[in-house]
């Protein structure tokens, strides 16, 4: 699934979100609202790794759904 389509079934979304990345809290997961930058931002604060570990993680949680 490309992010797009993960931006626009974002409701839907969450609780698999939510799964992958436990520590984040449901706040935390509707601020992003399908932003690919701001979860990435999320995830960097919430696990303290770097950006680029982060995006890593976005990238392949995208390419699974």
């Amino acid at each position: 699934m490309n992010w797009d389509q993960i931006k626009g079934n974002w409701k839907q979304m969450t609780g698999s979100i939510k799964e992958n990345w436990g520590k984040l809290t449901d706040d935390e997961i509707q601020q992003a609202e399908g932003n690919y930058d701001q979860l990435v931002g999320k995830i960097q604060e919430r696990y303290g790794i770097g950006k680029e570990e982060a995006k890593q993680q976005v990238d392949e949680y995208a390419a699974k759904q």
